[in-house]
Formats: structure tokens, C-alpha cells, sequence
């Protein structure tokens, strides 16, 4: 393919592999052209055989929506911005979509353990306890994650972690009202993750409440293959940063596993970037098209109190995130081409398509059965 700048658009002719509800994404990467197939109901059939599953928690049939704070905040955050994050997610029509998770990542969100084994969240950021801060989300219809770590402190060293201490933190996250868990990996003294991961895993079965495990192992030691008895998701790579290489890099790590996904539990190539200010609008578009295709948690990490019409009009594309909740049928050969960007139909269709996509941008479709 010749090639070309940014501003440039590049055709290229796709041979179709049909199935009754095909996902195909088109995306132009500089002078190259990708396509990506969307994991199919069937891929559960071959993923690899499980023990006896310590994620049967009912929870994850699809990839889970929400919000997550660490990508724009990090460490920053506090009672208020968390109430008026749930605000948000209500009066922008994102929860209505799906989005349902306010999730608490900060390396600092517990000031300590109480001799009695509880921990406690930090009085000066969070006043009311977490208690109460699940209790206000919960009325809003939406569900509270927090986070902690597989390990004997958070990746900063400045917070308890919960390794040696699964059952009490465990108990006090179901006596908080949590739904959701982000375990993280660091200071872990060299044990397996393998080990670790399921103590945890156990713990939420034995808290008395639905907790989602959402397992930020990194990758390392290749989670997908066995994280499905486990947890809910599991991290396929390393962080994430706002930026089209980053964001790239993550999708082609997370690619190798694809078919281990599946509902129960799925891979996770981080959280979402859109709107951070560090892509254009054309390489946003392809991050979330990417992310829908291939089943990863659709988590925004935006500041969603302030994102412009174009972030909210990206993250709200109905016709994408249904994409991402669906989980395929069979095949057929005649289709209708349903291009979810520009919600428009072509009809009829039989062996292949043909468009012209400027660099980073993206098309998307589904096809559908005649």
C-alpha cells in the first residue's frame, strides 16, 4: 500500500468471513490496514477445560461497563468527586447505556488496618466512610468498586494490601456495600499469582455479597489460561497509557488470548483513554471501536463531569457498545452492513466490501443475515 501522512485516506478491499452476526473493523494504522474478528459465541467451546470455578459468582456474563478513576485522577481522589461522578453517569444517559461501575482506584485509599484486622479508608478524603459512599452510588442504580492488592502493600507503599488478609478485607468490602474489586499485583514477595489470586477469589465466594473480581495481574504469568476458574477479568498487559502507541501495543497483547474469553470472565487490556486529551478524535474512535470488538471491559476513564459532546458522543454510540455486549451467532453469506459510525445500511451484500479510511480512523461494522 502506498504510503501517506495523516490527512491521507487509504482504500483497501476486505474478503469477508460471514457469520450470522460478524463484527469487522476496519482501522488504518499509518500505511498498513488491520482487521480485527470479534470472539464468537463458540470460543467459549475451545477455551481451555477448568477446576472447579472460584469465579461462580453469577456475575461478567457480558464484559463489564463503568468508570474508573485511575487513568485521570490517580491517586487524586475524594468523597465529592466520586458523588458527583455517579451524578454524572445519570445525567449524561452513560448509565442508561450500561455503564453501571463507579470504581475507587487510588494506591491511597486506606489509611491503615484497626487492631481488630478492618481496614480503614482515610478520614481527610473520604469523610463519610465508604459505607455511606456505596449507599449514595447505590441510589443512583449504579454499583461501587474498590480497589486493593495481592500483595503486602498497594504499588505505592503507602496502603495496606490485603495478602495474609483475604477473609477480614473480604467481610469489611461486603459490610461496605462493594460490587467490584480491583486487585492489583504489586509487593507480592515473590509468590505466584496463581496462588495468590484464588485465596482472594475464595474470600469474595465467603463475604456474603456479589462481588466482580477483577484481577490486575499485569499478564505476567499468562492469566488468560487459567484466570477463567478465578476471577471475572483479568489484566492481559501492562498499564495503559493516553496515547496511540500505548494504546496499540495494548490491543495487539490482549489479541494472543482471544479465545479464552468468554461470559464468566474476560481479557482486559486496561481501561479506556477516551477523552484524556492525549489522542484525536479519529484515534479515540478506533481505541473504543477495538475495545468493543474484541470484549474487553468497557471502563471510562475520563473525568465524565467535564468531557466534551465528542468524548460523550464516542462513549454513547449505542450501535458500538452493543457490539461489545453481544456474543455472536452462526454463519451465513448474504448480509446487510450495518456501519455503526455513521449508522448507515447497505443491504444485500455477498463476498466482500470495500472503504476508505483516513490514518488512525477506523469503519466498523456488523453484519447481519439477509
Amino acid at each position: 500500500m502506498a504510503s501517506a501522512n495523516a490527512n491521507n485516506k487509504y482504500s483497501f478491499r476486505l474478503r469477508l468471513r460471514l457469520r450470522l452476526r460478524l463484527l469487522l473493523i476496519i482501522l488504518a494504522f499509518c500505511c498498513c490496514c488491520i482487521c480485527f474478528n470479534a470472539i464468537p459465541t463458540s470460543a467459549a467451546r475451545h477455551m481451555k477445560p477448568i477446576k472447579k470455578k472460584l469465579s461462580a459468582n453469577g456475575l461478567a456474563l457480558t464484559p463489564q461497563m463503568g468508570w474508573n478513576s485511575w487513568n485521570h485522577f490517580q491517586c487524586n481522589i475524594e468523597e465529592k468527586l466520586i458523588r458527583e461522578t455517579a451524578d454524572a453517569m445519570v445525567s449524561t444517559g452513560l448509565a442508561a447505556l450500561g455503564y453501571e461501575y463507579i470504581n475507587l482506584d487510588s494506591l491511597t485509599l486506606y489509611a491503615c488496618y484497626l487492631l481488630q484486622g478492618n481496614l480503614v479508608p482515610k478520614a481527610s478524603t473520604f469523610p463519610s466512610g465508604i459505607k455511606a459512599l456505596a449507599d449514595y452510588v447505590h441510589g443512583k442504580g449504579l454499583k461501587l468498586g474498590i480497589y486493593s492488592d495481592a500483595g503486602t502493600q498497594t504499588c505505592s507503599k503507602q496502603m495496606p494490601g490485603s495478602l495474609g488478609h483475604e477473609e477480614q478485607d473480604a467481610k469489611t468490602f461486603a459490610s461496605w456495600g462493594i460490587d467490584y474489586l480491583k486487585y492489583d499485583n504489586c509487593n507480592n514477595n515473590g509468590i505466584s499469582a496463581k496462588e495468590r489470586y484464588p485465596v482472594m477469589a475464595k474470600a469474595l465466594l465467603n463475604s456474603g455479597r456479589s462481588i466482580f473480581f477483577s484481577m490486575c495481574e499485569w499478564g505476567q504469568e499468562d492469566p488468560a489460561t487459567w484466570a477463567k476458574s478465578v476471577g471475572n477479568s483479568w489484566r492481559t498487559t501492562g498499564d495503559i497509557s493516553d496515547s496511540w502507541d500505548s494504546m496499540t501495543s495494548r490491543a495487539d497483547l490482549n489479541d494472543k488470548w482471544a479465545s479464552y474469553a468468554g461470559p464468566g470472565g474476560w481479557n482486559d487490556p486496561d481501561m479506556l483513554e477516551v477523552g484524556n486529551g492525549g489522542m484525536n478524535v479519529n484515534e479515540y474512535r478506533s481505541h473504543f471501536s477495538i475495545w468493543a470488538l474484541v470484549k474487553a471491559p468497557l471502563l471510562i476513564g475520563c473525568d465524565i463531569r467535564s468531557m466534551d459532546k465528542e468524548t460523550l458522543g464516542l462513549l454513547s454510540n449505542k450501535e458500538v457498545i452493543d457490539i461489545n455486549q453481544d456474543l455472536g451467532l452462526n454463519s451465513t453469506t448474504v448480509v446487510n452492513v450495518r456501519d455503526v459510525w455513521a449508522h448507515s445500511t447497505q443491504t444485500s451484500v455477498e463476498g466482500q466490501i470495500s472503504a476508505a479510511v483516513a490514518s488512525h480512523d477506523c469503519k466498523m461494522y456488523v453484519l447481519s443475515p439477509k
